[in-house]
């Protein structure tokens, strides 16, 4: 890519704006970070110092005011100003990219994906985790019939936090659209989804856990596709004991992978995009092979692709600069909010959902 960057205006620098999208974005070529809206001094400080050639604005009317000198929109600020903030931008005339969930429901999913194809503008979703290393290893594997069949995909995204943290993301209040369904549940359903595609069946298992707890963080899925194949897929903040990231059970043999993908904590310690990014020691790869416990060795180990954040907003440049695909659409977006919608309505009526 040549020629002057693509100026991107960032609303939002809570964990969302400061720790993924303002570093993926500055480094990208063809992207400059140009505005990071927010209200918070401190964020305001942390923002100039990280970025010194940064505008700050306190607003998104600010922002929208001198929409004329942007070329793309991120949302990155709280969920129920998603919706709210896309439309403004695309009545901008403004491409954006929203953090997920893109919105609340599907039907707001579509209507944005509507209004941003009649405008002619990218409307893209944040959804990184397909970028995961573990992920990418995955695909490849399934790709290659390394797995045979595939007849059971389990998922699991848990933290061991029993206290509060505190925030609108563990707020009761339904318009603040928190709680883990929506919050972690949003990376699993999306990822079963691009691996097994359309689900026929949603069955949900959705549980307060801690003390003083508003909504949900500790909930299980499980998904029948059109496939055959079935996902179980686990979201907890309340897990004492780990389990593995990934349970693949297939035909031909099965795959078993602990750990999370590396980059968020590195983006978190400071580290930048560059030379042996994604990268993870051997000792954490997993495992493929069938008729014994990977623990007690059974099959090999499957050396784990490099995770690749960057790939996300590079994707997002070419499709601006370029006309290539969009990396994530509004409409996928929407038919993962059919199943987690589907899922939060079987978890409190205690029912299978048919979609």
């Amino acid at each position: 890519m040549t020629g002057t960057p693509l100026r991107v205006g960032l609303v939002g620098y809570g964990l969302a704006g400061s720790v993924f999208h303002a570093p993926l974005i500055a480094a990208t070529e063809g992207l400059a970070l140009d505005t990071v809206v927010t209200s918070n001094p401190e964020r305001q400080r942390q923002a100039r110092a990280e970025f010194p050639d940064v505008r700050v604005a306190a607003t998104p009317d600010e922002l929208f005011a001198r929409a004329g000198e942007l070329d793309l929109i991120v949302v990155a600020s709280p969920n129920k100003t998603h919706v709210p903030l896309a439309e403004a931008a695309l009545g901008a005339g403004l491409p954006v990219v929203v953090d997920k969930p893109l919105s609340g429901t599907a039907a707001e999913a579509r209507e944005l994906a509507a209004l941003a194809e009649e405008r002619g503008l990218l409307l893209s979703v944040f959804q990184n985790r397909r970028w995961d290393n573990d992920f990418l290893t995955l695909r490849k594997l399934i790709d290659e019939g390394e797995l045979g069949e595939v007849y059971r995909f389990e998922s699991r995204f848990e933290r061991w936090r029993p206290q509060l943290k505190g925030g609108w993301r563990e707020s009761g209040d339904p318009a603040e659209i928190g709680g883990l369904l929506y919050d972690l549940g949003s990376h699993v359903v999306d990822q079963a989804l691009v691996l097994f595609g359309p689900v026929t069946a949603v069955y949900a298992e959705a549980d307060i856990r801690r003390d003083g707890a508003r909504t949900d963080d500790d909930t299980f899925l499980a998904l029948t596709h059109v496939s055959g194949v079935r996902s179980h897929l686990y979201v907890s903040a309340t897990t004492a004991q780990l389990g593995p990231r990934f349970r693949v059970l297939g035909s031909k043999s099965g795959y078993v992978k602990h750990g999370l993908d590396p980059q968020e904590a590195a983006l978190r310690d400071g580290l930048r995009p560059g030379a042996g990014w994604g990268m993870e020691p051997e000792e954490l790869w997993g495992r493929i092979g069938a008729g014994e416990s990977p623990v007690t060795g059974g099959g090999h180990t499957v050396p784990t692709l490099p995770g690749d954040y960057p790939a996300y907003y590079a994707a997002v440049a070419k499709a601006l600069l370029e006309g290539a695909p969009n990396p994530v659409t509004a409409w996928e977006a929407a038919t993962a909010l059919d199943v987690l919608e589907a899922a939060r309505r079987s978890a409190l009526e205690k029912v299978t959902v048919t979609l």
